[in-house]
């Protein structure tokens, strides 16, 4: 977690940084370049950033690694692994939309979490469990839910 990411959890949830960290069974900090993910020998199914900022969405397009979630990332680019990057940013400009187009190419997975109605949610609970299913099957982790579409 970077440390506006940590920021970002603290503001806009009840969930302290180390409420998430105790959900880990490893925790890195993010200058650590020399963690376990930043190699391409640890197997790992994928990786998910969310949020991603635009910031980190440019270092990633453009290899600038300077931190353990961008080496992380290219990492799984180059092991050819699913790349999630759950880019909150709206509305987005030029310059966003560009660094996105040749991380699609490379097989990254551009995944605004935007909310889905069609099971009709009955609270914001339901939006983000319902986000967290769709980021999870990228990395074929999905489970079992009512709320998957299943035609009219």
């Amino acid at each position: 977690m970077s440390r506006w990411a940590r920021v970002t959890i603290e503001h806009e949830t009840d969930v302290s940084f180390a409420d998430v960290k105790a959900l880990a069974s490893v925790v890195h900090s993010d200058g650590d370049q020399a963690a376990s993910v930043s190699s391409g020998s640890l197997r790992t199914r994928g990786m998910i950033i969310a949020p991603c900022s635009v910031k980190t969405l440019a270092g990633i397009a453009t290899g600038y690694a300077d931190t353990l979630i961008v080496r992380a990332a290219d990492v799984m680019l180059k092991e050819r692994r699913p790349l999630v990057l759950a880019v909150r940013e709206t509305p987005l400009n030029a310059v966003h939309i560009r660094n996105m187009l040749p991380l699609a190419e490379m097989g990254a997975t551009i995944f605004p979490p935007v909310p889905a109605f069609y099971h009709r949610p009955e609270n914001l609970d339901d939006v983000v469990d319902y986000t967290v299913l769709r980021m999870l099957d990228q990395l074929e982790l999905g489970t079992d839910s009512p709320h998957r579409w299943s035609g009219l």
